[in-house]
């Protein structure tokens, strides 16, 4: 358990910027206490100061988990977002999609989002830009980077993907034993 490096902490505020921009700031500074981010094991993992010191006490091989696993880093110093940082980031996101009740489960079980499938979208979306998944019930279903931008959506072809998938809730059940 370890702050992050320089390069390390441009990387992973680079991804969080893709999806919630500015308000990165307003994960750290909570009015509940200061959170930071701490790498351990290529994972960062979001935690209060008031835990990371108490696990500051227990030996680092003894530790398997603190805090909320934002992700990790792969071998070739990428980061990549896992489902538990959802939960954080769906309340801060810039840009959102909302997928029709028929789309959800395609989601949910690992596809991209069909034009066909777009219930709505923010309005003024880049394309490749970071965008939370929502049910249409304002329920968070996962993250995906946008294919189209809101003006190409419009016209596209009900078959077009409009939404790559990057991480989706159906990820506990199919994943779990790399989630922890």
């Amino acid at each position: 358990m370890r702050p992050l490096t320089e390069e390390e902490t441009r990387i992973f505020f680079e991804k969080l910027f893709k999806y919630i921009g500015e308000n990165i700031k307003l994960l750290i500074d909570r009015p509940d206490g200061t959170y930071c981010f701490r790498l351990h094991r290529d994972r960062v993992y979001y935690v209060s100061e008031t835990i990371m010191k108490l696990a500051c006490n227990v030996a680092r091989e003894n530790i398997v988990s603190f805090g909320t696993c934002f992700g990790k880093f792969t071998k070739t110093k990428k980061f990549r977002l896992h489902i538990t940082a959802l939960d954080y980031l769906a309340p801060y996101a810039k840009y959102k999609i909302w997928l029709k009740p028929n789309a959800e489960q395609q989601f949910l079980y690992g596809n991209h989002v069909m034009k066909s499938g777009l219930g709505r979208i923010t309005e003024s979306t880049p394309q490749y830009q970071g965008v939370v998944v929502y049910s249409m019930n304002d329920l968070p279903l996962g993250f995906g980077v946008s294919a189209k931008s809101t003006q190409d959506c419009r016209s596209a072809d009900p078959m077009t993907i409009v939404a790559f998938h990057q991480s989706d809730v159906g990820e506990y059940i199919r994943s779990e034993e790399m989630l922890t």
